[in-house]
């Protein structure tokens, strides 16, 4: 198995800033207190707090820094909060020394929901379940955090070896980690799926207009090969650009899980028949963040892996 490394921010206290009532209005309701953004500095340091303990296989560091409702895939497996701490306690690495988490970029999903995207290398080994091997590097890297309360908790992370785009052969599939109970789906997951649906019906289309209809204002992607879109242009000018030439394609085990009432998380598989930069493309196992506008759910973000 390809082992893919954890890392995973810690718990952030942030200080929100609150606003009184008036001071001739006493009886006034208080305002809300606003909603501060983390900084992307801050948030990359702890997450290389978090890769130091994920090297140390402490397991009981990510207890207090998963939401309970952590979702990420590994090799088209759906792992919840409890199956990644679980392999965590089970990891033992032979990292040298000199390893690097550099190239942070941050989105904003909503005032509550935060992307971090990341490059990251290092030189070493790690072990699992009675097999070493070499920790693929440099990866690109992602997790999305969610306010709760005071502190930030990851939702979800991935990880993709970053790959020259006309090699497929590195992204080839990954044993997934044993154990993992059948995920159940939140309501609402066939809305999510047919969300879906209509973004890779105007990806197979070449379809801009679609696309920017179906997403969200300001969207980013990291796909199969670790290639980071920091912005909505740059994204659709790849989807629809001249690499892929698709026929059909199918999307199956779909899973949603809503984090909030506005967030949710779709894992799935999809499978094209069809080339792209002339050959086969391989299964893909796909992330999506959605934010609902008004009644209708955008894409946001999305980590491809394959």
């Amino acid at each position: 198995m390809s082992l893919l490394k954890l890392i995973f921010v810690t718990v952030v206290s942030i200080t929100l800033v609150s606003c009184g009532a008036p001071a001739n209005h006493p009886n006034a309701e208080a305002a809300k207190p606003a909603a501060v953004a983390p900084t992307t500095g801050a948030l990359l340091a702890f997450e290389k707090q978090a890769n130091e303990a994920y090297i140390r296989g402490d397991h009981q560091f990510f207890e207090g820094i998963l939401s309970e409702k952590m979702v990420m895939a590994n090799a088209g497996q759906r792992m919840g909060k409890a199956d990644v701490v679980r392999m965590i306690g089970g990891v033992h690495c032979n990292i040298k020394e000199g390893w690097t988490l550099t190239e942070p970029q941050m989105a904003k999903i909503d005032d509550d929901t935060y992307v971090l995207s990341y490059k990251t290398t290092m030189d070493g080994t790690c072990t699992y379940n009675g097999k070493t091997e070499k920790q693929p590097s440099p990866v690109r890297a992602a997790t999305v955090w969610v306010r709760s309360g005071e502190k930030w908790l990851a939702a979800f992370h991935g990880e993709n070896r970053i790959v020259d785009p006309k090699a497929l052969s590195p992204t080839g599939k990954k044993a997934a980690a044993p154990g993992s109970a059948k995920p159940a789906a939140d309501p609402g997951t066939e809305t999510l799926m047919a969300a879906e649906k209509s973004i890779w019906e105007a990806w197979k289309a070449k379809d801009a207009k679609k696309i920017a209809d179906l997403t969200a204002q300001e969207i980013t992607f990291v796909n199969i090969f670790g290639t980071y879109f920091a912005n909505k242009a740059a994204a659709i000018e790849d989807w629809t650009g001249a690499t892929c030439d698709v026929k059909s394609f199918a999307l199956t085990d779909g899973v949603g899980t809503f984090i909030s009432p506005t967030v949710g998380i779709l894992t799935l598989t999809g499978s094209v028949d069809g080339t792209c930069g002339g050959q086969k493309p391989p299964p893909v196992y796909g992330n999506s963040v959605y934010i609902k506008d008004g009644a209708t759910w955008k894409w946001a973000f999305g980590f491809n892996s394959p």
